[in-house]
């Protein structure tokens, strides 16, 4: 009896959700306020990173950027001061524990008070198929993309003073964004090293999420962002099907960032940009491989990585490309 209750619960529960997140879509909600807040942002040096701290300014947060490129990352606390904002910028590479603990326990005690928002925005790729990729180079961008998340939301050994999540959980109050990617959804060919770290951040997201929500800490809210290719010379030279790519062109870093504040700012768990991305997601978990796999080619997604390819194979150097 008790368990054919509980049924009716969940299926009552699961109906009201569908409708609720159904008429979001068209009623816009309220919005929360981010004033105030202390908004910790890597990979901050430029584009999307640059992006996100001066519209997190903009809302009146004081932001904390993090990036391993010093002149770069000062760059972006510079023109956040210029519009009246606080930013503080730091050298920090997020692949190194040691590091990452101590730039966190750095920012605790130049501020004076804990990071409540965090955005983890940096990443890398190799731009190299598989089989020619240095091992150096995989280890990187699994470093960058996952192995950092760990450390950026723990922050500290357990016998230091922990911050970011701990806190943030002691004080039932904060918000963690995740910037990871469609290809942590659905994969393509020849960024290997790309997806499965993606894959691995989406993964390590929302199993943090569902931690969150069996814990009953209700007022730390967790955003996965999951954007298209962001035009911000990551990926250039990708190409798909010049037809498709009139529906599905690059999208504007502005106008992902702006989508993803909207997002935020609403609390909502998980964003793709644009929403077209949101139908190979559900066909990949619901189509069969092969009827993917023709998808695949009629879009020309399956070799829209060889020009990528070829254009960082001919640049100078051979170092991966850092999410902006």
């Amino acid at each position: 009896m008790i368990f054919l209750m509980d049924l009716q619960m969940m299926l009552l529960d699961v109906l009201y959700f569908v409708l609720r997140n159904s008429l979001r879509a068209v009623l816009r909600p309220r919005t929360k306020p981010v004033d105030g807040e202390l908004v910790l942002i890597t990979g901050a040096g430029g584009g999307l990173g640059r992006l996100f701290a001066q519209e997190f300014s903009r809302h009146g947060a004081e932001v904390v950027l993090w990036d391993t490129n010093a002149a770069s990352n000062e760059q972006t606390a510079e023109r956040v001061r210029q519009t009246g904002g606080k930013a503080h910028a730091y050298t920090v590479d997020v692949t190194s524990r040691q590091d990452v603990y101590r730039a966190a326990e750095t920012v605790r005690r130049d501020l004076g008070r804990d990071v409540t928002v965090l955005v983890n925005n940096a990443g890398v790729v190799a731009g190299k198929r598989m089989l020619d990729c240095p091992d150096e180079l995989i280890e990187r961008t699994m470093k960058v993309n996952c192995h950092a998340l760990f450390w950026v939301r723990r922050a500290g050994p357990p016998e230091t003073v922990k911050a970011f999540l701990p806190q943030m959980k002691a004080q039932n109050h904060g918000h963690i964004v995740t910037i990871a990617s469609v290809l942590g959804l659905f994969s393509t060919p020849c960024v290997e090293d790309y997806c499965a770290s993606k894959f691995a951040a989406v993964g390590f997201h929302e199993s943090m999420a569902h931690e969150l929500l069996a814990e009953e800490v209700d007022g730390v809210k967790t955003t996965l962002v999951c954007p298209y290719i962001v035009d911000t010379g990551m990926f250039q030279g990708c190409k798909i099907r010049e037809e498709v790519e009139m529906i599905l062109p690059p999208l504007d870093p502005q106008y992902c960032v702006e989508q993803a504040m909207n997002a935020i700012l609403i609390d909502q768990p998980l964003v793709c940009i644009p929403r077209l991305t949101y139908l190979p997601f559900l066909s990949r978990a619901l189509l069969p491989w092969e009827s993917n796999v023709v998808t695949y080619r009629f879009m020309g997604s399956d070799k829209c990585m060889y020009p990528f390819i070829d254009t960082m194979n001919n640049r100078p150097s051979a170092m991966p490309i850092k999410v902006d």
